[in-house]
């Protein structure tokens, strides 16, 4: 589009104009199915009317006042992601990004306040993505990210996922926390093994480490569950959310225990506007949706038939050799080019995401039916038949 913006993404030259529920209409009016959803952002579809409607009717009232006073919307918000979930207090920031960066620094704080402050390391895990600042990148460990932006920031460890023993063995007298996402999205849509991290809980305790869980991509009703964690049940001390808490409108937010939450006390640490009005009145409708009776097993059902139609394509189409994930977050190993398939979805009028390792994401709307599954899967046929292997 316009020259004088930083040519730091590579654009598909496609410009939208409304969205539907599960489909986005461009410019030139054609119609596609959107199995990317900003990136797993638009979990309820475009222009849902509750998210939208509470959107105008907040914007009449007041934007933004910072967080030098109370906020009603926020407290309400923070009451209800800590009742629907393990911790018992709740941050709010403006994205992805800075809730990895808060929940580090609460890792950092929580062991120097119990004068403990040598232990600052961070175990992470291979294929990981945890955001593009320079630590966040330095955590995620990988290359193509952090090429050009040396040095990396001190104090991350990797190791492979689903690997106890690897874990066990770089655990050291510095290690503050293990940090991972119970689904992994960016890296290729690889999923933690409940027993892996039922382990990882009981290092984490036997060793006085945290346990944050980032579940940014995978959080929000993704697999089926609020929360991913929920399908192992395995808790965290931390927890990262941001992404479809929003809806589209930017939000991010740290979930944490009493015992972490204590230590971040004023002047640690703060944004300017993070949880303002705007932003926790959105994602409060946001959670007026999902917690509606169903909803997630909505989630988890159509998940199921989406799969099951997708394991069909193996074998008899030469384009993909294995489905992975949980619920609505799928990935599909290609044996083709990922980013030619991607392409070729789009011209059957349905839009992916890659991921790393030549994986294709399926990231669709909760709210699609059964209809719109079909619709998808009928494009992904055609798709099949177009690529060259």
């Amino acid at each position: 589009m316009s020259s004088a913006l930083v040519q730091n993404y590579a654009r598909i030259d496609i410009a939208f104009e409304q969205g539907e529920g599960s489909h986005l209409i461009a410019e030139n009016g054609k119609r596609y199915l959107d199995f990317t959803c900003g990136i797993g952002v638009t979990s309820l579809g475009h222009s849902n009317a509750r998210v939208t409607n509470t959107l105008k009717e907040q914007a009449d009232k007041v934007w933004h006042v910072s967080n030098l006073y109370n906020i009603e919307p926020q407290a309400q918000l923070a009451e209800r992601l800590t009742t629907t979930s393990f911790a018992d207090r709740a941050f709010f920031c403006n994205s992805g990004g800075e809730a990895v960066e808060a929940a580090l620094k609460m890792a950092r704080i929580f062991h120097s306040s119990r004068g403990d402050k040598e232990r600052y390391r961070v175990l992470t895990f291979a294929n990981a993505f945890h955001g593009r600042t320079l630590a966040t990148i330095s955590a995620g460990g990988q290359a193509k990210h952090l090429e050009g932006f040396g040095p990396r920031v001190d104090g991350f460890d990797q190791v492979r996922l689903n690997d106890l023993d690897a874990v066990k063995a770089a655990i050291g007298p510095a290690t503050a926390a293990i940090l991972i996402e119970p689904v992994q999205g960016e890296g290729g849509v690889h999923v933690a093994d409940a027993v892996f991290l039922k382990g990882l809980r009981a290092l984490c305790d036997a060793n006085e480490i945290l346990l944050i869980y980032d579940e940014i991509q995978c959080g929000m009703g993704r697999t089926g569950k609020l929360w991913a964690y929920e399908w192992s049940d395995v808790a965290p001390d931390i927890l990262t959310a941001a992404k479809a808490l929003g809806n589209g409108f930017p939000i991010g937010a740290v979930l944490a225990t009493e015992a972490v939450a204590e230590t971040l006390v004023p002047g640690k640490h703060g944004t300017t506007f993070g949880g303002n009005p705007l932003a926790t009145s959105v994602a409060n409708a946001v959670l007026d949706e999902m917690l509606v009776p169903g909803f997630l097993t909505h989630v988890e059902t159509i998940g199921a038939k989406l799969r099951k139609h997708l394991q069909k394509l193996i074998g008899n189409k030469q384009v993909f050799s294995e489905v992975r994930g949980i619920g609505l977050m799928i990935g599909l190993q290609c044996t083709v080019s990922n980013l030619d398939f991607m392409t070729a979805l789009r011209e059957e009028g349905l839009l992916s995401v890659v991921a790393d390792g030549n994986v294709l994401r399926l990231l669709p709307p909760l709210i699609i039916d059964e209809t719109e599954i079909d619709e998808a899967c009928a494009a992904l046929e055609r798709a099949c038949t177009t690529i060259t292997p």
